[in-house]
């Protein structure tokens, strides 16, 4: 006997995994996966909108895109961070702010907004994403661009002075990178954290800010590779969810150091 939509249990793998990982979703199945997964209906919250404000708006997600959008709880988080790393640094130019993996659009609009003289740009691969990500914005309001390019490709084409701070919020998909027992891999994300990292510090002789989205419970073996590439870092777990399934970043700068006083 077929299964009703209704009778779903409206979790990570039905919606990152199975059949409606490509599905645009309606309102009620958003909110039915705040409640499956979080208790709370309002949880995929974005734009600084609940998702019933959000969907009256004209805005959509699809299934994936619900499930590895970084919501304002945690995007609002992490800006606060950044904003607080980059103050009292000085440079000519504004900031440009940079998400190899944009997805909805979110945590770049919360970046900016703490940042309100930079410029942002982001790269998303899959098309179906992009799409739906353009409208939203467009629908929205909002200055943010993002390309659809591969995060390679995307990089390549950019041009920067050699004295402008570049922020780069990294968090590509983490897949099977995550795993109950050992937690988050980060040599084992899509792809590999280190290689985004490795990448932009090639590719640029600029300061670089990185804010690389990590897990409660993240590979000690994998962190500390990470960390070995960078002049300063710090990490942060947000205390947002049930114990052991909250999220957190690691700030990391190279050619500079925040200010710690």
């Amino acid at each position: 006997m077929a299964h009703r939509d209704e009778d779903l249990q409206f979790g990570r793998e039905l919606l990152l995994s199975g059949p409606k990982r490509n599905a645009v979703l309606q309102l009620w199945e958003v909110e039915r996966y705040g409640l499956d997964s979080y208790g709370d209906s309002g949880y995929v919250s974005i734009y600084g909108l609940r998702p019933g404000e959000w969907y009256a708006k004209g805005v959509r997600l699809l299934g994936r895109t619900t499930v590895e959008c970084t919501r304002d709880d945690l995007a609002s988080l992490i800006a606060a961070d950044i904003t607080s790393a980059v103050r009292g640094a000085r440079w000519r130019d504004p900031a440009l702010v940079i998400d190899p993996f944009a997805g909805s659009g979110n945590t770049l609009y919360w970046i900016l907004r703490g940042l309100p003289r930079a410029r942002g740009i982001g790269f998303e691969v899959d098309e179906a994403v992009h799409e739906l990500t353009r409208r939203n914005l467009s629908t929205m309001g909002l200055p943010i661009e993002v390309l659809h390019v591969d995060f390679g490709s995307g990089l390549d084409s950019l041009t920067v002075r050699s004295d402008q701070l570049l922020v780069v919020f990294v968090a590509p998909p983490w897949g099977d990178a995550l795993q109950p027992a050992t937690g988050l891999d980060l040599r084992r994300t899509t792809p590999p954290v280190g290689v985004i990292v490795d990448l932009l510090i090639e590719r640029f002789d600029n300061p670089l800010l990185f804010a690389i989205q990590v897990h409660e419970q993240t590979d000690l073996g994998s962190m500390v590779d990470l960390r070995q590439r960078f002049d300063w870092s710090s990490s942060r777990i947000y205390d947002l969810t049930t114990p052991g399934t909250n999220h957190g970043i690691v700030l990391a700068s190279k050619r500079w150091a925040p200010s710690t006083e």
